[in-house]
């Protein structure tokens, strides 16, 4: 579903190069294909060997660097980012990357994609011994963990601060001669690595190799810390505690279809997490219908496996601007009627299947289903492609409270009835794991359950605050 009128959101995604003359240029459209992370803000900043040039902004990738801008970032490396800006984390200061000068020990600039579950607590601490923070996002924490860090070469002030973070974070660094990558123990978020010619390429999801030229080599791994510069890559360890716990929603729903997350294509996945629906809950019906785009995948696998056709019964608007959409209830539930529109000659008379990917507050599932039965369909049956979403996520995705999820404090059946559907399915955890088909040999295969089981891979502490309040508290 769309995750402006879903109210789901991932926070950021991150793409870096080093050892190519079109750095910016390149960095440019690895941030385009990665756009569907976030869409409030956009920069880049590019070192030539000598000093760090950096643009930022608000808006779209495009709209940040739409007056030539891009030609005054210059360098054979770069990093960028793109943000979907947090309740209360909105503006230019928050825009990363986030560039810090300074005339003795050289600049740095970071590019972070996460959320530092610790954040409060190391800021408390920062702050009491100095530290004026200029931002109230979590990534500055990072870089005055570093200035203030005891050890001689940056490579090692690096290592020891990230080794005080707990959380989601995937970081690309780079100072005016070295770039360098780091993904958290629990490898919580996705980080891949390509090269292109002999330039090293780094990013959030691999469909940005395939829009820039690169190939793939290998994901980064967690606990890992890349140093690259024009000697080459050299890998260290930061931390061996791993615990391997990627994101399952980067499989459900974030990640492109085109993207492959350790191996796995996330469109396969998807179609086989609607394979494994259909086999869990089969119904009766005319067609199947995916809610777009992200649903669609997993719509096609249930249709095949059930033998009922696949249709269009769900349209996406593609040409209605993003400014209509605000973070309120009201403005997202008319979203969805802007956004989606049912095909009458699709589902008139029909006994449809809706499949999505997953259900968080339920206002915009019942909205569907509404708008379906409004377009003649005689029936709706709604299967969501993924377990019920009843805990909140502390590691980088805007999901909502307890008290907003709707699966927190209903039962199946009575999320059936609140969204107005004639039967309702969720795919088991069990389903979900076979489903992706990730190999790894412990409980979870290497996957974050959280947000459906509640048991989380790090620590969460009493002060610990969700994403989407996060920066608003930390401006307290």
């Amino acid at each position: 579903m769309l995750a402006e009128i879903k109210g789901l959101n991932e926070e950021c995604g991150v793409f870096g190069i080093w050892g190519h003359e079109e750095a910016p240029q390149i960095t440019y459209y690895g941030l385009h294909s990665l756009q569907h992370r976030g869409q409030e803000g956009a920069g880049i900043v590019a070192t030539d060997g000598e000093k760090l040039t950096a643009h930022k902004g608000q808006g779209l990738i495009t709209e940040v660097f739409q007056n030539g801008e891009l030609s005054k970032v210059k360098g054979k490396g770069a990093i960028g980012h793109v943000r979907y800006a947090t309740a209360g984390g909105g503006g230019y200061e928050n825009v990363q990357p986030l560039l810090f000068r300074s005339q003795n020990n050289g600049s740095l600039a970071l590019a972070h994609n996460g959320n530092l579950v610790n954040a409060t607590q190391l800021k408390q601490q920062l702050e009491n011994q100095g530290s004026i923070f200029q931002t109230s996002s979590d990534t500055e924490v990072l870089a005055h963990l570093i200035k203030r860090s005891g050890h001689f070469t940056l490579k090692d002030q690096i290592k020891n601060s990230l080794s005080m973070l707990k959380g989601a974070y995937a970081f690309l660094i780079m100072t005016e001669t070295e770039m360098i990558v780091a993904l958290d123990p629990n490898g919580l978020r996705p980080l891949s690595i390509g090269m292109m010619g002999d330039a090293y390429v780094v990013a959030s999801e691999t469909c940005a190799f395939d829009v820039v030229g690169a190939t793939y080599l290998r994901e980064v791994e967690p606990g890992e810390m890349l140093i690259i510069n024009d000697e080459g890559m050299k890998s260290e360890r930061f931390s061996m505690n791993i615990n391997r716990s990627i994101c399952s929603m980067e499989y459900i729903y974030f990640s492109r279809p085109d993207s492959n997350i350790d191996g796995i294509n996330v469109h396969s996945a998807r179609k086989n997490l609607g394979k494994m629906l259909a086999q869990e809950s089969a119904v009766e019906a005319d067609v199947v219908t995916g809610v777009p785009d992200s649903s669609i995948s997993a719509a096609i696998g249930y249709a095949e496996a059930t033998g009922i056709p696949y249709e269009l019964g769900l349209i996406k608007n593609r040409y209605v601007g993003r400014t209509f959409i605000q973070p309120s209830q009201a403005l997202r539930e008319q979203g969805v009627r802007m956004k989606l529109s049912a095909v009458r000659g699709v589902v008139e008379g029909k006994r449809v299947v809706m499949v999505d990917d997953s259900i968080v507050r339920g206002t915009t599932s019942r909205r569907i289903v509404t708008m379906l039965r409004e377009a003649g369909a005689t029936e709706v049956h709604v299967k969501i492609s993924s377990p019920p979403i009843a805990h909140p996520c502390f590691y980088g995705i805007d999901t909502s409270t307890h008290e907003e999820l709707i699966a927190s404090s209903h039962s199946v059946e009575e999320i059936r009835q609140e969204i107005g559907a004639d039967t309702l399915s969720f795919l088991s955890v069990e389903g979900l794991l076979k489903g992706i088909g990730r190999t790894y040999d412990d409980s979870n295969c290497g996957q974050c359950l959280a947000c459906f089981t509640g048991k989380y891979p790090t620590e969460i502490y009493q002060d610990t605050v969700l994403p989407h309040v996060k920066e608003a508290v930390l401006t307290k």
